[in-house]
Formats: C-alpha cells, structure tokens, sequence
C-alpha cells in the first residue's frame, strides 16, 4: 500500500495525476484524507525542485486597470502576482494550517487580546532594505487607517493600538480573537517597504520575484530574486510570467500549443476536452468557494426583504449546479459559509426551487416589471449560462429577470460592489469571522450586497470573541441563519477550483483556499525540464 502511494504521489508531483484522483484511490486503500494529504505533501517536496526557465500562467481576470497597490487587489492575476513578488506575515498551506512567513514564531496573551509577532530576521527586500517590525507595523496601519479603501479592512477593525517592540510587532483587540493569526493571511496583506506609504503601486516586496513588466490587463512578468530568503521552497524558475487570456477558449487553446503551463479556471463544461489534451492534467480541489448573485439591501427594490427572498427562491439550485459546475460542485444555501468550516452547523434546512413561494413573496413585495441583473463571463466560470437559467427559473415564479452581459475588462472597477443586482465570486476564508468581517459586515469596504446591520455586527463581535467553541459553533449558526434569511446574497452552488496543469510542471498541490494553489503555483512551481 505505501509504496504505491508513495508512486501515485511521485506522479502527481509530476502533473501526471490529480490531486482527486490520488485522494480516491487512498481512500480505497484505507487511508484517510489527513494522512494522504501528508503523503502527498512529502512526495511533492521529495520529487525535488528544478532551476531555470520560464514559468507562464495563461490566467483570467485580469484588467486594464489593474495596479500593484496589495490594499486594492480583486482579480485572480493581482492576487497571484502578488503572491510572486510579496508574502504576508503568516500563510495557509494545503491542508489549512498556519505557516509561519515573514513572522517566524506569534503568540498570544490569556485572554487572546493582545498578539505579538515576532519578525523574521535576515530578510531582504527588493530594494535592498533589510524587513523589521516597523515594516509591519506600517503597512498594517495603512491597511487599517481612516482613509484606507483596502480590501482587509473588515479583519482589522478589532484593532484597538500596534505597537514594535525590538523585533516584535504586538496587537492589541478591542475584544478577544482567537483567530487573528489565520486573519493575518488575507491576501492583501503584502508587507512593504514603511508599509507601501511612500509608494503603494512600487510593487516592492520580499517575494521570490521581482517586478520586471507590468502590462495591466495584458501581462505580469516577474525575474527572480537572488537575494530571496526561502530560496530552497520558492523562486525556482528564471522568470514567471503571467498573460490575461479573459476568454476561456483562447486560454485552453494557449495551453494546448505550449505557450503556457498552466491555465485557471476551466469551464467544467470543457473538462472532458482539457483531459484529451497530450500532457495536460486537471487538477480540482472543494473548499469555500462559492459564486454569488449580490442584491444590494440599501438599493430599490432589494431594500425589501420579501423580494430577496422571492429571488431566492426562484433559484433553481439543483440545475444550476448540474449544468454549470457539473460534478464539480455542490448546492449553496445562501449562506457564505459551508462544511468546509470547522464551526460550520451542517443541520441548517437547504433552501430549494419553490415557483409558488417566490410568486408569494414577490407579489408581497409589492415590486412590478423586470429586475436588472448583471453578469460577465468573468464574474465566474458559467456566470452568463447561470444567470441565463437563473431567468428561466424566475419566470415559471412570474419574475421578469432582464439579464445584462457586461464587457470583461473593467467588470470589477466599474460594476461589482458598485451595480444593485450583480454577479460576483468568493474564494473563502480560512476562518468564518474572517468571511463575515470581510463581506458583510456594515463597515466592510466589500460589504458587496450593502448587509448593513448593527445586530449582525454585534453578533459577529460577540462570536469572534468567544473563546468556547461549543458556544462559539452556536452563535455562527444564528449569524448564518440571519445571513440567509434576511441578506442579499444568493449562493446556489459552491464550486471546486479548477485548473489545468502541464506535465512540464513540477511542485503542484491543490490548494482548497483558491486556484493555482492559492495564488502560490507560480512562486512554488517549477519546470521539470
């Protein structure tokens, strides 16, 4: 049995074998999950590193007005050349542990208000400056400053003073959190240079590559580090480089003639192609992801909860995930958290079709004539196909859904957490205070479907600070009830990452927290020859 694990791994760590596949056949073996994950970790990391080359990534979401600044990343090619050329205090690996980055040890006080971290020493970065605790503790400051538009916000407002001392950075909450650590991950939090004060948009950093181009909307090119502290787990190849291929064809056909080496988000409607390409694995893996349809509450009509409610149950759920996301995928509840959590309550009755409940709720409302919904192709995989069957179903309740394609470039500028009715995409959290602070707290600058509630954030406060678990697990289901019931977000379905990999491609393990292994596949990955 280990020695055909131990085979089996050896060719997923070649991208000759999913990570699904290599999990399934464990499973039948006798092998639970954590185990074959840590297997599968081991013979990524025996099969061995190889320097050189060109690591290129064929990605979708990229725009014309993407920038550099961390604070405003909200595009799948920001996050992941983010992740080439910067690195947070703290990082999640494949199974959902805390790794220690930029911070190499943390601690916590008793009462989980006051937390010091103490930072790495002997860390560069790309313009020679050596990282301290005044770095941190500036580029926290300018993430959770007055004027911020960053996009943590919502996981720092608890922050009550920061301070250095020596090498440490020390916070102290408001209230307790026994979560921070696992907040300190958010994706936004590059550390810079005095925090990106002098210049957000320099795209410098202590990552395993430097900026070489940045073309927004067009391509990201990074040449490595050679100064860079962790060279024995990243910065393998010469350069990576990252071309925006927003069309899902053009991407797969970009994969196929060799002109990249991996692509994200793959149609799961266009799988069974990918898998018939010489060379080419899938690779997918579940987590929280999970595609919306954000009703903002503040904004006529979806200021009336009976016409939210009648959207939501004219969601046919079961359909949307049989023709958008196939197998890769399951039902969503309307709620921005699923099993995945730890504290998630699995026995929360699932919202189904129900024509005659919307029609009651719709003609309760009061609401008359079409409701504009507006999607794109890069809203998520499918997103104009669901929101098409998202109408069908809407009219057996007697909804007049009027579906609008907006352009792909700009989309998330000028459209996604600015339009009333919206098609958007999460990729989870590690923790659920950390979704909820993100996205639905009233003061959170992605509160996309304007959830403004002083008894929510209370609720939210109040758990986050519970140190009980059994108490704590209680208290999330009524933030999860409330989100359901009366928000304005529709989830039908949570879908699996879903990527296509080269053979060419060494190091790659599928991480549940987002594509191209969280963001990381371009700073970890290398090519086999």
């Amino acid at each position: 049995m280990s020695a055909e694990l131990e085979f089996l791994g050896r060719r997923v760590a070649a991208g000759k074998l999913n990570r699904r596949d290599f999990l399934g056949r464990a499973a039948a073996l006798g092998v639970g999950a954590a185990f074959a994950n840590t297997l599968l970790s081991s013979a990524v990391r025996a099969a061995g590193p190889v320097k050189g080359g060109a690591l290129k990534a064929g990605l979708q979401g990229g725009e014309s007005t993407d920038g550099l600044d961390p604070a405003a990343i909200n595009n799948q090619v920001t996050g992941a050349f983010a992740r080439c050329w910067g690195e947070k205090l703290i990082d999640i690996d494949e199974n959902g542990r805390i790794v220690h980055r930029l911070a190499e040890e943390y601690g916590s006080s008793a009462d989980a208000k006051t937390w010091t971290f103490k930072i790495r020493k002997g860390v560069t970065f790309h313009n020679g400056k050596e990282l301290d605790a005044s770095d941190v503790l500036a580029t926290i400051e300018r993430h959770a400053g007055p004027e911020t538009k960053s996009g943590a916000l919502g996981v720092l407002r608890g922050i009550d003073q920061m301070k250095v001392d020596g090498n440490d950075f020390v916070i102290t909450l408001k209230e307790a959190n026994a979560d921070l650590p696992f907040l300190m991950s958010d994706y936004h939090l590059i550390i810079q240079p005095n925090g990106g004060k002098d210049n957000p948009q320099a795209g410098i950093g202590t990552g395993p590559y430097k900026i070489a181009s940045h073309e927004p909307g067009v391509r990201e090119l990074g040449t490595r580090h050679e100064g860079y502290w962790d060279a024995d787990n990243g910065g393998f190849a010469d350069q990576v480089e990252i071309v925006v291929i927003n069309d899902s064809t053009a991407r797969m056909a970009a994969l196929r003639g060799g002109q990249v080496h991996m692509m994200n988000r793959v149609e799961p409607k266009i799988v069974g192609l990918v898998k018939r390409i010489p060379g080419i694995t899938i690779q997918n893996v579940a987590g929280g992801a999970h595609y919306v349809f954000a009703m903002q509450c503040t904004t006529a009509p979806f200021d009336n909860n009976d016409l939210r409610l009648a959207l939501k149950y004219a969601v046919d759920r079961q359909e949307m995930v049989d023709k958008i996301v196939g197998g890769y995928g399951t039902v969503g509840n309307d709620i921005p958290v699923n099993k995945s959590y730890p504290l998630f309550s699995d026995d929360i009755e699932q919202r189904v079709f129900d024509p005659e409940k919307a029609a009651f709720h719709y003609k309760k409302s009061g609401h008359s004539g079409p409701i504009q919904l507006i999607t794109s192709e890069v809203a998520f995989p499918g997103a104009v196909d669901a929101a098409q069957l998202f109408q069908q179903s809407c009219a057996k309740a007697g909804i007049q859904l009027d579906v609008q394609r907006a352009p792909g470039d700009g989309y998330w500028a000028e459209v996604w957490n600015k339009k009333p009715f919206s098609a958007s995409y999460w990729v989870g959290r590690p923790t659920q205070d950390q979704q909820y602070s993100t996205a639905y707290l009233s003061t959170a600058d992605w509160n996309e479907t304007r959830f403004q509630r002083e008894d929510f954030d209370k609720m939210v406060a109040a758990a986050r600070a519970e140190l009980d678990e059994a108490k704590r697990k209680a208290m999330y289901r009524d933030i999860a009830l409330m989100v359901r019931d009366e928000g304005g977000a529709i989830i039908p379905m949570y879908n699996d990452w879903i990527d296509a990999v080269s053979d060419k491609v060494g190091g790659y393990v599928p991480y549940p927290s987002g594509e191209l292994m969280g963001g990381l596949a371009l700073a970890r990955c290398w090519l086999t020859a």
